[in-house]
């Protein structure tokens, strides 16, 4: 079983334009054989974050006009770190904030899951914080770490807890999340 992210660009920002997307990709992956894992979408509505599972198959590229979208960047290949992917698949948890890390070319995966392992504990620091899952990418390009939090700020001085940078911060719209 293999994990895959997509990032989806609707090509306007309504709600019913993002929901129907999601519903749209949902179909796409059931007929390849996959199972939509989650989606998240920016509180703005520019972005669609869609993780996928795939078993003995590698995910298909998804055409952004398939969708009607504005653009598609995937699949990309993802580990989860910090939650079971049985616990995602059966609480479908919500998170407030998305939080992607460009990872340095000088981390692979061994010394990126050993710090995340040594600093995770640190998030004790900051209690109006829970950090609830990330998936990094397999080609180590970056990583998704989903947080619940009452504010950006808060996400920030957890990833300060952490000692880990923060390349761009998504609040995330609860009203569209969703998952099969």
């Amino acid at each position: 079983m293999s994990l895959y992210l997509y990032e989806i660009v609707p090509s306007a920002e309504r709600r019913e334009e993002s929901e129907q997307i999601i519903a749209e990709f949902d179909g796409e992956t059931r007929s390849a054989g996959g199972e939509l894992i989650e989606t998240q979408v920016t509180a703005g509505r520019d972005r669609i974050f869609a993780v996928t599972e795939f078993a003995g198959c590698e995910a298909p590229r998804i055409a952004a006009d398939a969708l009607k979208a504005a653009d598609i960047e995937g699949p990309s290949q993802v580990r989860l770190v910090g939650a079971e992917l049985e616990q995602i698949k059966a609480a479908r948890p919500e998170a407030g904030y998305l939080v992607e890390w460009d990872i340095p070319d000088s981390i692979d995966m061994d010394t990126y899951l050993a710090r995340k392992k040594e600093k995770s504990p640190l998030y004790a620091n900051v209690p109006e914080v829970s950090f609830l899952r990330t998936y990094v990418r397999e080609d180590m390009a970056k990583c998704l770490c989903f947080y619940d939090a009452p504010d950006e700020a808060a996400v920030l001085r957890a990833r300060e807890a952490v000692s880990t940078p923060v390349d761009r911060v998504h609040q995330l719209d609860h009203q569209t999340v969703t998952s099969k």
